[in-house]
C-alpha cells in the first residue's frame, strides 16, 4: 500500500471522514512529493493536493496518482472547504502542531456543522513509524554518506582548524557525496565545549580532548544521524574510562533492540551502566529517537515511556548515550538502527574504538 492508501483506510468509523495536511513533512509523506506552500485534503473517496501555479506542472508529474491536484482560483481554505462538503464529510482532522490558530479560525467558519478534530499529528505520526522498503532504503544511502563522512573527517582534521571548519568540511563532502540538505545543524565541539550535548561549533582552535561529532545526511527527504567522539592528543586513564563506560552503555542497548522491547528498558539498561560507573547525573538526556522525514520523531527510547510502550519492526531508531562532564568534556556515541522481529540491522559502520589524532 502507498502512505496515501494507507492514511485512507484509518478513516472513517471511529476516526474523523477525512484530513487535512498543512505540514511539509507530512504533505510529502503522504504525496511523494516536496512543496511548501499548500493543502492535501485526504477524504475516504477523493484525495486532493492543493498548490499554486509554481508547483503544478512538477506535481502533477511526481505527486501519488492517487492524489487530484487542484490550482485554485480564489481563497485556498474557502476552495477546501467546497470538496470536504462534495465528499459529504462531518468530521475532519487537522494537524494540531502544524496549523496556526489563525488558519484554524477560518477553517472553522468556512465548515459551518463540520466538526473539526485536533487528531491528524497523532494519526500521521502512528503511520510514519514503520517504514517501509523504499523509506528504509533511502535512510540506508543517507546513513552511508554520514559514514563516508566521518571516514574522511579523521583524515582531514589538522591542530589548527577550528571547530567550524570541522562541522563545514563535514557538510561539504556529504552535499559533494550526495546529501540534499543537512537534517539538522551539524555538532562539533572539541574540549571544554565537549560537555554541551548540542554546542554550537566555534570560530576558534580546537581544543585538545574530546571532540563530538553529530551530523547527518538526507536522500529523497530522509535523514541519518550518527555522532562519534575522537581524542585530539592523547587521552589519559579518565577519559578513557568515560568513553569506554559510554561504549559499554551502548552496546548493552543495542543488544536489546528488537521487536517487542520495551522502549523504558532499553533506555534504563544504558543508563544503569554508566550510573554505576560513578557517572550518575551525567546522561541527561534520553537515549533515543525515530528518524525519517524528520529527524526527531516517534519513537522514543526513554525511561519516561510507558510501560506498555514496545518497539516495533519497521522502527528506525538512534542508540546515542552519552557522559557529560560540566566545564570538563563530554562523549557521545551515536547508531541508527532499524527495528526487526528477530534483533536489528545497524545502518551505522563507522568505527566505535578510541580514535586519537595527532
Amino acid at each position: 500500500m502507498t502512505h496515501l492508501e494507507k492514511l485512507k483506510a484509518k478513516l472513517g468509523g471511529a476516526n474523523p471522514d477525512a484530513v487535512i495536511i498543512s505540514s511539509e513533512i507530512n504533505q510529502r509523506y503522504i504525496s511523494g512529493f516536496p512543496f511548501s506552500d499548500g493543502y492535501l485534503l485526504v477524504t475516504r473517496n477523493r484525495s486532493y493536493l492543493f498548490t499554486d501555479f509554481r508547483y503544478e506542472e512538477a506535481a502533477r508529474a511526481e505527486a501519488d496518482p492517487g492524489l487530484e491536484v487542484l490550482i485554485p482560483q480564489h481563497a485556498m481554505l474557502d476552495y477546501i472547504a467546497d470538496r470536504i462538503f462534495e465528499n459529504d464529510c462531518h468530521s475532519v482532522a487537522f494537524e494540531e502542531e502544524a496549523l496556526s490558530y489563525s488558519t484554524y479560525e477560518k477553517l472553522k467558519a468556512a465548515l459551518p456543522g463540520v466538526k473539526l478534530a485536533p487528531v491528524a499529528s497523532a494519526i500521521l505520526s502512528s503511520l510514519r513509524e514503520i517504514k517501509d522498503e523504499d523509506e528504509l532504503k533511502n535512510i540506508a544511502e543517507a546513513q552511508k554518506i554520514a559514514d563516508a563522512a566521518f571516514e574522511h573527517i579523521i583524515k582531514f582534521i589538522k591542530p589548527d582548524m577550528t571547530e567550524r571548519e570541522v562541522a563545514l568540511e563535514l557538510e561539504f563532502f556529504m552535499r559533494r557525496h550526495g546529501s540534499g540538505g543537512m537534517p539538522f545543524e551539524i555538532i562539533a565541539v572539541s574540549g571544554s565545549a565537549s560537555s554541551m550535548p548540542h554546542g554550537v561549533p566555534r570560530d576558534r582552535k580546537l581544543e585538545r580532548g574530546f571532540l563530538t561529532m553529530d551530523f547527518g545526511a538526507k536522500v529523497n527527504g530522509y535523514c541519518s544521524d550518527m555522532t562519534r567522539t575522537v581524542v585530539l592528543g592523547r587521552a589519559d586513564a579518565e577519559m578513557k574510562k568515560l568513553y569506554n563506560t559510554v561504549l559499554s552503555a551502548q552496546l548493552a542497548a543495542l543488544e536489546m533492540i528488537k521487536e517487542g522491547a520495551s522502549r523504558r528498558e532499553v533506555d534504563l539498561v544504558a543508563r544503569n551502566i554508566i550510573d554505576k560507573a560513578g557517572y550518575e547525573g551525567c546522561f541527561g538526556h534520553k537515549l533515543g529517537h525515530g528518524v525519517g522525514l524528520f529527524i526527531h520523531e516517534e519513537p522514543r527510547l526513554s525511561y519516561t515511556a510507558p510501560e506498555d510502550a514496545r518497539l516495533v519492526s519497521g522502527n528506525v531508531v538512534t542508540v546515542e548515550p552519552g557522559i557529560y562532564i560540566t566545564g570538563k568534556y563530554g562523549c557521545r556515541i551515536e547508531d541508527l538502527v532499524c527495528v526487526t522481529k528477530d534483533g536489528s540491522v545497524n545502518f551505522t559502520h563507522s568505527p566505535k574504538e578510541l580514535i586519537e589524532l595527532f
